[in-house]
C-alpha cells in the first residue's frame, strides 16, 4: 500500500485514524516512502568502508586508494546540491527526486560493474550528483506534505531514513560481501534505488510539492534571504562537531581503550537506536516550535561532547554516551532542516540544496581539522573542540531566529 496512489494512502489513513488524531493531522504515508530514499542514499555513502579491504583485493590497489571513491562521492554531492538542487523549485521535487534516485541506480550498477578503481572513482562521483539532487529534494517534500503541527515528527520519520543506513545497511552490506561478492552490494542497492524512484513517481503527486513558477533562483540570491547564513553558519558548526568526533571514535574504541574492532560497529548499532528512537519525541519540537528548540538542542549536543571529554574512559561509558549523542543529534538536525525548509518555500529547494553543500563541505572539514588535535592531544582535546563547535552552532541558531523575527 505504501507504494499505491497518495488519494488511496489518504483513505488508509482516515480509516486507521483514532478521534484523538484525525487523518489530516498524521504524518502521510508517503513520508515512508521519502524515508526510503534517504535509507538508500546513506547506505551508499556508508557501505564502501567496511567492504574497502575486500574491494581494495579484487581490484588490486590499497584500501586508501579505494576509499578516494568516497572523495569523489562527497565531492559530486557538494558540487550538485549547490548547483543543480535549485532547479527542484522550477522543477518540481517529484521528478527531480524520481529522476536522481533512477541516476543513483545507474551509478551504482556501473559501480558494481566497475572493472578497476578509475571507473569505480567516476561511478561514486556521478552518485554523488544524483545524491545532491536527491536529498534536496527528500527535505523539501517532507517539509511540503507534513500536516499543520505535524512537520517535526514528519521531518524526524524521514529522517530515521539515515538510522535505517546505519543500522541495516552497513551491517547487511558487510554480510552479503562475506557471503556473496563485494559487487553484490552494489548490486542490491542499486536494485533498492531504482525501486525508490519508482514508489516515488506513483506516491509523491506534482500538487503535494508545489513548483516555483519563476527561474531556478541561483544559491547566491539565496543567501539573502533573512536567517540563510547563520542557520548554514549553525549546518557547518553543527556538521563539522559530528563527523569530526565520529571519524575518530573507532580508532579512540581500538587504540585508546584496547577493544577490538567490532567495538565500533556497535557504537554504531547504539547511535542508531538513539537517534531512531528520538523521533518518538519529535512531537515535543512541534508544541515548542523549532525556533525555541534549536538553541537548546544544539547545547544538549555540547553537553555530550563534554562527556566525552570528562567521563569517556571506558567503553560502557562511551556506549552511555553515544546513545544520548544520537538522541541529541536527532532533535539538532530536525530543528535544522524545518527552520532552513520553512524560510522561503518558493525556493526550499534551493535553499535545502545550500544545507547540502555545506553538509558534506563540513565532512572534510571536520575530518581532516580533528585529525591535528586528535593525533597531536587526544580524544578529549577533540571532544572539547566539538564543545566549541557546537556553543557557535547555538549562538548561530539564535541569530538566524532574531533575523527571522526582524523580518516578520
Amino acid at each position: 500500500m505504501i507504494f499505491g496512489h497518495y488519494d488511496g494512502m489518504a483513505k488508509i489513513d482516515q480509516y486507521m485514524a483514532t478521534p484523538a488524531e484525525p487523518a489530516a493531522s498524521r504524518v502521510p504515508a508517503v513520508a515512508y516512502v521519502l524515508t526510503f530514499c534517504i535509507a538508500v542514499v546513506g547506505s551508499n555513502s556508508l557501505v564502501l568502508g567496511p567492504i574497502a579491504p575486500e574491494v581494495a583485493h579484487s581490484l588490486g590497489v590499497s584500501v586508501a586508494f579505494v576509499m578516494s571513491a568516497t572523495s569523489a562521492f562527497g565531492l559530486g554531492t557538494a558540487a550538485s546540491a549547490l548547483l543543480a538542487a535549485r532547479h527542484v523549485d522550477r522543477i518540481g521535487a517529484r521528478r527531480m527526486l524520481a529522476g536522481a534516485m533512477a541516476l543513483l541506480a545507474a551509478a551504482l550498477a556501473a559501480s558494481a560493474a566497475a572493472p578497476g578503481i578509475v571507473v569505480l572513482v567516476l561511478a561514486q562521483l556521478a552518485a554523488g550528483v544524483a545524491s545532491g539532487i536527491a536529498l534536496p529534494a527528500v527535505y523539501s517534500s517532507a517539509a511540503a506534505v507534513a500536516p499543520p503541527g505535524r512537520e517535526s515528527r514528519t521531518i524526524g520519520v524521514v529522517l530515521t531514513g539515515w538510522t535505517l543506513s546505519m543500522v541495516a545497511g552497513v551491517s547487511l552490506s558487510a554480510l552479503l560481501a562475506d557471503w556473496v561478492h563485494w559487487r553484490a552490494v552494489y548490486v542490491a542497492v542499486a536494485a533498492l534505488a531504482m525501486f525508490a524512484s519508482v514508489a516515488v513517481r506513483f506516491s509523491l503527486r506534482p500538487v503535494d510539492v508545489p513548483t516555483a513558477a519563476q527561474a531556478s533562483p541561483s544559491p547566491l540570491a539565496a543567501l539573502r534571504i533573512p536567517g540563510v547564513i547563520p542557520l548554514l553558519a549553525a549546518c557547518a558548526a553543527f556538521m563539522a562537531a559530528f563527523y569530526g568526533m565520529y571519524g575518530y571514535l573507532g580508532d579512540y574504541l581500538h587504540s585508546g581503550l584496547g577493544e577490538a574492532v567490532s567495538a565500533n560497529g556497535i557504537a554504531a548499532l547504539v547511535y542508531g537506536i538513539g537517534f531512531g528512537g528520538a523521533a518518538l519525541l519529535d512531537g515535543v519540537v512541534d508544541r515548542l516550535g523549532a525556533r525555541r528548540v534549536m538553541p537548546f538542542a544544539f547545547l544538549a549536543v555540547a553537553a555530550v561532547y563534554l562527556a566525552f571529554a570528562l567521563a569517556g574512559t571506558t567503553f560502557a561509558a562511551v556506549l552511555v554516551i553515544v546513545l544520548v549523542w544520537g538522541l541529541t543529534n536527532h532533535f539538532g538536525l530536525n530543528v535544522l532542516i524545518m527552520r532552513l525548509s520553512s524560510l522561503d518555500p518558493a525556493r526550499r529547494g534551493t535553499v535545502m540544496g545550500l544545507n547540502s553543500a555545506v553538509t558534506y563541505l563540513a565532512v572534510f572539514l571536520g575530518t581532516t581539522g580533528f585529525a591535528p588535535v586528535y593525533e597531536g592531544f587526544g580524544f578529549a582535546a577533540a571532544a572539547r573542540v566539538a564543545v566549541g563547535l557546537m556553543l557557535v552552532a547555538a549562538l548561530a541558531g539564535t541569530w538566524a531566529g532574531a533575523a527571522e523575527a526582524g523580518r516578520r
